[in-house]
């Protein structure tokens, strides 16, 4: 069975990956993931803040007098809260380069135009193969409108595409007033891919001790339907490749995100729970039911839920609203 497939211009034996983790911080694990047969590695992000801050703690090393500003470096989490800073992550890069041969992504997340450019050049120049821009940002300022968030994502995906040559993808959440335009202007940048989407971890109340504190909780295969929706819309409108990341978890899971259009799936959660293994078993278990199913390949599937091949395409754009709620009615008189 061909499953092959072709995401930011690499030709990929299928469409499974880990998407960015923690997974790629011990090489040990990279190896397994590499021998359940990843199709590529996405390493985790290396956050602005940390660029920020280890920018600042060399300016205070080198220009300032002790203690200057020092209040300024409580802005950031501290250095050891990170597993790689920015110079352990290039060098993460380079070990890993070594110790696999496919493709290696790396990510940046962020959201400022400052530092972008000079760490694009940086990961591209420690031997990564791509570069994943995970843009992250709650516009909680009430008088920042929405064409200004966009204009800074366009701005970024724009200034980076042009400092390097590897391939960039950008890994989006769904949270614009428009995404279907907003990714059509994106596609103006010139980037190779999208990644659809990225997960907001909401931060919960300790009523007691009156603190906000981060909570994660890994994914569910019902986060899945956001993403569909999208690749759907999307796949038959757009030229970058297209990633899904966030709620893959079965084969049927991975089988509904290439119908609607998927050149690549991303897995986390499940790697998280299960390790490497998994894969092995995702891919293994694609393979069985494009067989079953008669398939004479991947690409044969590809795209063909999505919204210009879709027998009922308004169910994508209306989400098929009425019908659904008919549907409950109908459940329960």
């Amino acid at each position: 069975m061909d499953l092959s497939t072709r995401y930011l211009g690499f030709d990929l034996p299928h469409p499974l990956m880990p998407g960015a983790s923690p997974l790629v911080d011990n090489l040990d694990t990279v190896r397994r993931l590499e021998d359940a047969g990843a199709a590529a590695i996405v390493m985790h992000s290396l956050f602005e803040e940390q660029i920020k801050q280890d920018r600042l703690h060399a300016l205070l090393a080198t220009e300032g007098p002790a203690n200057s500003y020092a209040e300024a470096l409580s802005y950031f989490p501290g250095l050891d809260h990170f597993a790689l800073g920015p110079e352990a992550y290039l060098e993460q890069i380079r070990r890993i380069k070594q110790a696999v041969r496919i493709p290696v992504i790396a990510s940046l997340n962020g959201v400022s135009t400052e530092g972008w450019t000079d760490y694009a050049r940086l990961i591209q120049d420690a031997g990564a193969d791509a570069l994943e821009l995970n843009v992250y940002f709650v516009a909680a300022a009430l008088d920042e409108s929405a064409a200004t968030v966009e204009g800074r994502v366009m701005m970024i995906a724009r200034q980076v595409k042009q400092a390097i040559t590897i391939p960039v993808a950008l890994k989006l959440s769904p949270f614009f007033s428009a995404f279907g335009g907003f990714v059509h202007r994106l596609e103006q940048t010139g980037i190779d891919g999208l990644v659809l989407f990225n997960r907001f971890y909401q931060p919960d109340i300790d009523i007691d001790m009156l603190e906000v504190t981060p909570r994660l909780e890994l994914s569910t295969s019902s986060e899945l339907l956001l993403r569909l929706r999208w690749l759907a819309i999307l796949s038959s409108q757009v030229k970058p490749s297209l990633a899904c990341s966030g709620g893959v978890h079965t084969v049927t899971d991975v089988v509904k995100a290439v119908m609607t259009g998927a050149h690549a799936v991303q897995l986390v959660s499940v790697l998280l729970q299960d390790g490497p293994s998994a894969l092995a078993e995702l891919r293994l278990g694609l393979q069985r039911w494009l067989e079953d199913h008669e398939y004479e390949s991947l690409k044969q599937m590809q795209g063909s839920m999505n919204l210009s091949r879709c027998p009922n395409p308004t169910a994508f754009e209306r989400g098929n609203y009425m019908a659904t709620l008919q549907g409950w009615r109908r459940l329960n008189p």
